[in-house]
């Protein structure tokens, strides 16, 4: 009851050509009744079901080869004004603590698949 086999769609249409348009009305309600009994199946047959996340949900988590890539190259672009700023600012001990940031950024960014494995 899961779906409406063709033959019954068939000989539903069938039907309408044999009697003709005076019983179109009462063929679209049989119709109709049948595909609702059907959704109603699905439906309750989804409700039934144990919700499970989807395989490529779980791994939705790790970072492609491309976002990697991006990230690191962002981080890079940003190192440039913040490094300039902070080499004025604190000196050498802020050019040291925005570096250590930007390697944070990247050596996260680089395990992230394996975290996302585990």
């Amino acid at each position: 009851m899961s779906e409406i086999p063709r033959e019954e769609l068939s000989a539903t249409l069938a039907a309408r050509r044999e009697l003709g348009p005076e019983y179109d009305t009462a063929l679209v309600e049989s119709l109709a009744e049948r595909v609702e009994q059907v959704v109603q199946a699905r439906v309750a047959a989804q409700q039934v079901a144990p919700q499970r996340p989807a395989p490529a949900q779980a791994q939705s988590t790790a970072l492609s080869a491309g976002h990697r890539v991006a990230i690191a190259a962002i981080s890079l672009g940003v190192a440039i004004p913040c490094l300039a700023i902070a080499g004025d600012v604190a000196g050498v001990a802020g050019v040291a603590i925005t570096w250590a940031g930007i390697a944070v950024v990247n050596v996260a960014a680089a395990i992230s698949p394996a975290l996302g494995r585990r």
